[in-house]
């Protein structure tokens, strides 16, 4: 009872000085993520028991996030550490230390926990600090200032810095006022930057871009075109000004209100009757301690997280014929999501967004709305992070979990009356889905990760929100000069949804039947038949091959090269003697075209390669690498030498799509 009212305690603080230090005038605080959410009603919300007890003293697995207990435990042996003592580090993320894999495998419930660590990365006086705080001894065990050459992820503070900064800054105010919109009217999101030279070298910079929400809550439809802002967040200063739009015309706000209410005068058509499914039993899952789900054949630990949104670890399914547990994944989770508009012009060239390692996919999930997010019979998870004062504060129904049917076939068969057998046999397909929506400004990104009871898992990535558009001269097609290069095509008047991919890429860390796994490529080659053999002339043949290097395993998909991409081990094998394994099926993709050689903030790796091996990476990090705010290195991964022997050894597996 005492944390409870502490974290309310916190969470009103964390939210008085948002509103003490963010005015909306002259302009609105908004910013490429959503506002973290933090009203006083979530808060008391967040109070209703739920699985996953935010409360509770201790954690109940080693995988288990910090609780709220861990966390203020955290900051007070941050704040009488001496590098600390006289000013307390703005913290851009505070999350579990995850012991070795070895101690996770080898823990069993009723063991002694592994001891509980903290990762922190902190901002202050212009340097990063990434330290481990030690709970059990209760010591700061490791401390490194400036790692590499990126920055750590933005965070509210360094939105609100930037648009201080410009409010400040009479150039940009009066663009503002040149165009005719009132500043009570204005939204303002803070794109990164990326790494586009060595004139940008020793800053953490951000841009500054504006929209007219006059007449709708949809800002997005009416950017104040080519009016940008740099400023560098730490000296709280412009580092350019930019205005290349005076003669684009704010679009209209007519018919770009998203709401429902708003929706009066649009054709409708015939409502749809309601589709209710029930469970009267209720749900065939249940959660224990916390965060273990159990449904049918499937055990796994779920929790949510600040960058990933969520994580899935220690999937095991149970064997049909011994009925004990097999391990499947040690951990799998959304490293990354690469967002590249394909428009070079001053407003827009920097706009490659990674935005799970620059804004975070778990500080991003806003609260899923039940029955429309998620079905009546959903449970739901809340999330637990720290703000920039190293406060905890609830992001709460962030995971739904919940078991799906929607009426289709898991397996069947039927015999034709030839056979004088009738025969007609059928399962029905449910599944179950945990789920989550990461709100990154003006998307919303849905994932899925769904398990079958035939042992499948299925990763499902929806995509929704509203398009990031460009600000045009031109309501009409015909009034374009064929020349005239848009960068994408005019969806509305004075409106040009510019052309951009997703690239999302997971990481599957894969213990099948144990750690030893290796990464087998099947390859369907045509062998052509001996004459006279068939009166075939050919016929195709699986050959396969077991990849020893890193750089073998990565995987161009390409059409007329079919293959197969098999995760086995070699040790434990079927009673036909093949070794036991997964398939992995890659779904709709495909490869970025982008130029390998320029600046980007993103990796030639990720836009070449859709699947392939990894080195082993630290526990917290992203396939991609972990510094991702103006990184230049390749951060990717930390790849073995040429030669490195992967066979039977831990196997970490990424996947683009």
């Amino acid at each position: 009872m005492e944390t409870s009212s502490y974290l309310r305690l916190c969470f009103i603080l964390f939210t008085l000085l948002l509103i003490s230090v963010c005015p909306w005038n002259p302009v609105r605080y908004t910013f490429k993520n959503r506002r973290i959410h933090t009203k006083l009603g979530s808060i008391l919300e967040a109070q209703v028991p739920k699985p996953n007890n935010l409360f509770a003293d201790t954690p109940q697995h080693p995988l288990d996030p910090l609780t709220v207990q861990e966390i203020i435990k955290t900051r007070s042996i941050l704040s009488s550490y001496a590098p600390f003592s006289s000013s307390f580090p703005t913290i851009h993320s505070l999350y579990l230390d995850e012991p070795e894999k070895n101690q996770v495998l080898e823990w069993k419930k009723g063991d002694p926990m592994p001891s509980r660590k903290a990762h922190v990365i902190g901002v202050l006086g212009r340097q990063t600090h990434v330290l481990v705080v030690d709970l059990d001894l209760g010591l700061v065990t490791s401390h490194v200032t400036d790692p590499g050459s990126g920055y750590p992820a933005l965070i509210m503070e360094d939105f609100s810095a930037a648009l201080q900064v410009a409010q400040s800054n009479d150039e940009f105010n009066n663009s503002i006022r040149a165009r005719g919109v009132e500043f009570s009217d204005v939204s303002c999101i803070t794109p990164s930057v990326g790494w586009y030279g060595i004139n940008e070298e020793g800053r953490r910079l951000v841009k500054v871009q504006c929209y007219s929400g006059q007449g709708t809550v949809n800002y997005y439809m009416r950017p104040i075109e080519g009016l940008t802002l740099t400023v560098d967040i730490d000296r709280r200063e412009v580092v350019q000004f930019s205005d290349t739009g005076r003669a684009i015309p704010v679009p209209k706000s007519a018919n770009t209100d998203y709401r429902y209410t708003a929706q009066d005068d649009a054709p409708k058509m015939e409502p749809l009757n309601p589709i209710s499914i029930e469970q009267p039993k209720g749900p065939s899952f249940r959660i224990e301690d916390g965060h273990i789900v159990k449904w049918a054949n499937w055990v796994f630990h779920l929790k949510p997280d600040h960058r990933a949104g969520m994580i899935i670890s220690r999937a095991m399914v149970q064997d049909s014929e011994t009925g004990g547990l097999r391990s499947v994944m040690y951990k799998g989770f959304a490293s990354e999501l690469f967002v590249p508009y394909m428009d070079p012009d001053e407003a827009w060239y920097f706009k490659t967004y990674m935005d799970a390692g620059e804004f975070g996919l778990g500080v991003t999930a806003m609260s899923l709305v039940p029955l429309n997010d998620c079905p009546r019979y959903a449970s739901y998870m809340d999330g637990l992070f720290v703000g920039p004062d190293g406060l905890p504060y609830v992001q709460p129904n962030m995971i739904c979990l919940f078991e799906r049917y929607a009426g289709d076939i898991s397996w069947r068969h039927s015999e034709l009356p030839i056979t004088n057998m009738e025969i007609r046999e059928s399962r029905p397909k449910t599944t179950l889905v945990a789920r989550i929506v990461a709100s990154v400004g003006n998307y919303d990104y849905i994932f899925n990760w769904e398990f079958q009871t035939d042992g499948l898992i299925r990763i499902k990535v929806g995509l929704s929100g509203m398009l990031m558009v460009k600000g045009s001269p031109y309501e009409n097609v015909r009034q374009i000069p064929k020349k005239n290069e848009l960068y994408g095509p005019l969806v509305s008047e004075n409106v040009v949804g510019v052309v951009h991919d997703h690239f999302i890429t997971f990481h599957l860390d894969m213990d099948i039947d144990g750690t030893n796994n290796s990464f087998v490529k099947v390859k369907l080659v045509k062998e052509k038949t001996v004459p006279g053999q068939s009166p075939r002339k050919s016929y195709l043949k699986a050959k396969r091959r077991v990849v020893e290097r890193e750089e073998d395993a990565r995987i161009k998909l390409k059409l007329y090269d079919p293959s197969e991409f098999h995760l086995v081990n070699p040790s434990k094998q079927s009673r036909l003697g093949n070794p036991t394994g997964y398939k992995v099926v890659p779904g709709g993709t495909a490869a970025s075209l982008l130029d390998h050689e320029i600046p980007h903030k993103s990796e030639p790796l990720l836009r070449t390669i859709r699947y392939g091996l990894r080195g082993i990476i630290g526990p917290s990090s992203g396939r991609v690498g972990f510094w991702r705010i103006r990184a230049r290195e390749k951060t990717h991964s930390r790849f073995g030498p040429k030669g490195t022997v992967r066979l039977r050894k831990r196997t970490l597996f990424c996947g683009t799509l």
